[in-house]
């Protein structure tokens, strides 16, 4: 159930850093441990079961889970997992499950090549979001969100997946059609960041499978794939035992459940049942204990790792108390390594994180970024930070504003429950069957959690044990990666590993009670001006305050427990300079500056235990901040926006780390072409604009405290508020907050500088050029055309999303599907609503270098295509029917509606569209489609690009 509180160790090599506890999931005793077979689930477990879903299992073994669920209306979403992921391959299969996972959404014996794809695309289904699947270490897992299904709509997709986990169309020609699709994929993996990963499974996991067994696979085991290989995989994996199918939505369960029964007790297992395989232990005997790496393009960072036997065996009660005491001992310990970040020590970031490994391992891990190329100091600091923790226990203050997070959490996770969408509950469910977990109720959850504290289990005699208990176990490792060759790294990193480091837990800094009290005054309550309905028929108001504020509200108890605040002012991008300038550092280190006399480690310890955000971007017309919260909440919230408003602070630490994070990974901008594409797309596309892209080095270097706050002082300072407040909150009262915090803000002065246009680059005959420092077998490709921009192209903005779908459905089809050249193409239409010009229409792709030139044949093909005749019926029906879908499942949430109508109080025409939404998308038609193609879609106006492999790429990756 602790899944909840961890966060996967190999999802990404980010730093941990602090953030709030995820929800746990536990259950309060007294119930027995069940040793029936049935229900499923919970076989060993003495968790309260969670009634809402109904288990079954099949007399071929499938087993099951069914449950209402209304979230979003109409959607009823499957999951189908197969017990057998890349571990379950043998030497020369590596990257069979992977490859058979692609080969199954080809077709089967009840579907043709590629047709399984276009009747869910009548159904509603957006290809890759809605219908999508996922190879794991340990598992195969196929998805479908079906909108507004039907029982008829049902039937047929269940008949497609069952074709597709018995009877995959696995042919030479269906292999020869996707296997360059796979290798595509492999082939776009960024190399730097792949090379790292394969040295860190290589040394964390030493001895073991999942060494080595990356659900990609290798070139050689999938080039030398056949058939008949393919299929001896599938007939040994691919069984009904094997086999879990999750179906949750709008529909009664009974109907759920006849569709698993009709559809799936039919499937008969190929051949006998295989045991599963032995997936080891971690054995310090003849393994590595330490190993480096040197990668310019990833930032310099140090990670160890303490690796033990995989420990999830019975998702009991007592299993979550302890491992919830294990938890609490990491949370403080990354506090304590957060606060040492933030003042300025040796490290830009650390943190430690235990995690279950892929049935492997259970491990705790520290990642270490250094200040620079210091990592043995930095590395020796968080030790010592570590040790300090294992010496002297916790205060109990500091255990219990840990609890109070939880707590929080947890209260918020009941309150909201009724409205947690089907998809993560059927997701969360797929999770929990892999680790050999289960899944229980929020209150019951919360039961086990407040069971655990009355038994006095979180002191710190016992928090103090497991910070010694989880960096021990059966080896300990280390590796790191450096920017320079040194031939002594090797023995410097065992040193650093085996050296003895003193206890050094820094000052602890007392923070007391922080109060929202303590946050600066904001003067009298301003006065209500005015209060009119902005659409009534959402029940979205307007209020105006005396001082020019905006206040735009919808009361909506729809999604009960959640409140979205956001507030828009000054003028975003448009009111940034037209020169380098420090802007860049802004959604870093604004925040993070502080408010009135209180720094971040206090803004930490005052919301840390309530519902609140703080988050802050910019947008093309405004700056932006942001968060959820609650009706309890809300007014807390405001005041602390509105105060950062008011008396913003400028502690220097947050610019200072974010510029030493920026440059530490400077290098890695230009280590693949995705990473190009990051850096420079967006600044080419506005004609070199420097308030798109990533700065120049320079820019980033010349960044001081002082020079952040000349730029963004006055930006806070200037310009119009409008604050939006949507859902399950009381309008009256709302008002009232508005008034007692925004409300009493001075009066702001507008700005008076003119607005720079966002120039779309001229025509070019040959593309632009950028290289990257990757693989070389690596490229890109970029095609755009300018488009429109601003609010009163609204509709014509809507149907030119119509016209993306279509363009990037034939891009799948012909550049991925077909010619196998690459794994991922993606067209789509920006329209800034908020600027006067610098919209586009893009089309891109990773492709091999030598395809480049077939890339621009292709998408120029379509262009030409697209502007000489309309589209038939049944394409434009499978891009307008899931834009549709998705529009219609967005609206049951608040946040759909504030998005719409956000910096309406000062644009009229962005509450007017509001109304011509469905029909703007709805009526769209082959001759409308046709007419933008012509309008946009001209060769004289598109604009190329190119990132190929620079002299410095590496070749084989």
């Amino acid at each position: 159930m602790l899944r909840f509180l961890r966060s996967p160790l190999l999802a990404s090599f980010a730093l941990v850093t602090l953030a709030p506890a995820q929800p746990v999931h536990a259950q309060v005793a007294p119930r027995p441990v069940q040793t029936a077979e049935d229900p499923w689930l919970y076989k060993g477990s003495d968790l309260v079961h969670d009634d809402e879903w109904k288990f079954g299992r099949l007399s071929n073994g499938v087993r099951y889970a069914v449950r209402k669920n209304g979230v979003p209306p109409g959607q009823v979403s499957v999951r189908v997992r197969i017990d057998a992921g890349s571990l379950n391959e043998q030497d020369s299969e590596r990257g069979f499950a992977h490859l058979l996972e692609h080969l199954s959404f080809r077709g089967s014996t009840f579907v043709p090549d590629g047709e399984s794809k276009r009747i869910w695309q009548r159904l509603g289904v957006t290809f890759g979001s809605d219908s999508n699947a996922s190879t794991t270490f340990t598992q195969t897992v196929y998805k479908l969100d079906l909108p507004t299904a039907t029982t008829a709509g049902l039937d047929e997709s269940f008949k497609i997946l069952t074709g597709m986990m018995s009877a995959p169309a696995i042919t030479q020609a269906s292999l020869d059609a996707e296997r360059p699709v796979v290798l595509a994929e492999a082939r776009e993996q960024p190399g730097a960041q792949e090379r790292l990963q394969d040295t860190m499974l290589g040394l964390m996991f030493a001895g073991q499978p999942v060494a080595n067994r990356k659900p990609i696979g290798t070139t050689a085991a999938l080039t030398a794939a056949t058939p008949a290989a393919v299929k001896a995989f599938h007939d040994r994996w691919y069984r009904p035992e094997r086999a879990v199918v999750i179906v949750i939505g709008d529909m009664d369960p009974a109907v759920l459940e006849g569709l698993v029964q009709k559809h799936f007790a039919t499937w008969q297992a190929n051949g006998p049942n295989p045991p599963s395989p032995d997936f080891g232990k971690p054995v310090a005997e003849n393994n590595p204990v330490a190993a480096s790496i040197v990668e310019p393009a990833v930032p310099p960072l140090a990670m160890m790792a303490i690796v033990r036997p995989w420990t999830v065996f019975s998702d009991t009660v007592i299993f979550n108390q302890k491992r919830m005491i294990d938890l609490v001992a990491i949370r403080i310990i990354n506090r304590r390594l957060e606060s040492r970040a933030r003042s300025g020590g040796s490290f830009v970031g650390a943190g430690a994180d235990l995690s279950d490994v892929a049935r492997s391992a259970n491990v705790t891990t520290v990642n270490v970024m250094p200040v620079g190329a210091d990592w043995e100091t930095a590395l020796r600091d968080v030790r010592g930070v570590i040790a300090d923790a294992q010496t002297t226990a916790p205060t109990q203050a500091e255990i219990d504003r840990e609890l109070a997070e939880i707590e929080a959490s947890m209260k918020q996770r009941i309150a909201t429950a009724p409205v947690e969408s089907g998809m993560k509950i059927a997701d969360d469910l797929v999770e929990a069957v892999d680790i050999n977990e289960t899944v229980t109720t929020p209150e019951a959850s919360y039961d086990i959690f407040k069971a655990a504290i009355a038994a006095k289990m979180f002191t710190p005699e016992t928090v103090q044990a497991a910070a010694k208990r989880v960096f021990e176990g059966t080896a300990t490792r280390a590796l790191v990666n450096v920017h320079t060759p040194d031939p002594q790294l090797m023995a410097k990193v065992t040193a650093a590993l085996q050296a003895d480091v003193v206890a050094n837990g820094g000052k602890r800094k007392a923070l007391g009670n922080v109060s929202f009290a303590q946050l600066p005054r904001l003067g009298a309550p301003g006065k209500m001006v005015s209060r009119t309905p902005l659409l009534p028929e959402l029940e979205i108001e307007k209020v105006v305050f005396a001082n020019g504020v905006n206040l735009l509200m919808r009361k909506d108890s729809s999604e009960v427990g959640k409140v979205y605040v956001n507030v828009r002012f000054g003028g975003g991008l448009n009111a940034l300079p037209t020169r380098p300038s420090p802007a860049w550092a802004g959604e870093m280190a604004l925040v993070a500056g502080g408010v009135g006399k209180l720094g971040q480690e206090e803004l930490d310890a005052l919301i840390g235990n309530r519902q609140m955000g703080f988050d802050f971007d910019v947008a093309g017309d405004a700056f932006r901040f942001n968060g959820q919260t609650n009706k309890q909440d809300l007014p807390d919230q405001l005041r602390l926006f509105a105060a950062k408003l008011a008396a913003p602070a400028w502690d220097p630490n947050p610019v200072t780390r974010a510029k030493t994070a920026v440059l530490s990974g400077y290098a890695g901008l230009s280590s693949s072409p995705d990473a190009v594409l990051g850096r420079d797309l967006e600044k080419l596309l506005h004609s070199g604009d420097p308030r798109w892209g990533m700065p120049e080095r320079e820019t980033i270097a010349a960044t001081t405290p002082a020079s952040f706050r000349k730029l963004w002082e006055p930006l806070l300072g200037t310009g119009p508020i409008e604050v939006e407040v949507f859902g399950d909150m009381d309008s009256d009262a709302t008002i009232k907050a508005v008034a007692e915090t925004f409300g009493a803000l001075k009066p702001r002065p507008a700005s008076n500088a003119p607005v720079p246009l966002a120039a779309f680059p001229a025509h070019v005959d040959k593309p632009v050029v950028r290289t990257h420092s990757g693989k070389a077998d690596q490229a890109a490709a970029v095609i755009a055309w300018p488009t429109g921009a601003g609010s009163a192209g609204i509709t014509e903005s809507r149907k030119l999303e119509v016209l993306a779908a279509i363009f990037r459905d034939r891009m799948i089809d012909q550049l991925r599907s077909q010619a196998g050249v690459s794994y991922s193409p993606n067209v789509a239409s920006q329209w800034p609503l908020g600027m006067e010009s610098g919209g586009k229409l893009i089309a891109l792709g990773m492709v091999p270098p030598d395809k480049t030139d077939f890339f621009f044949q292709l998408a120029r093909g379509i262009a030409a295509d697209l502007i000489a005749k309309p589209v038939d019926a049944d394409e434009l029906n499978r891009a307008l029917t899931p834009i549709k879908q998705m529009l219609i499942r967005q609206s049951s949430g608040n946040m759909f509606w504030m998005r719409l109508v956000e910096g309406g109080a000062y644009d009229p025409a962005r509450v007017a569209s509001v109304a011509t939404l469905a029909r703007d998308v709805a009526t769209t038609s082959p001759a409308e489609v046709q007419a933008l193609a012509q309008k946009y879609l001209r060769p004289d106006k598109d604009w190329t690009m190119v990132v190929v492999p620079g002299p410095d790429a590496q070749a084989g990756g």
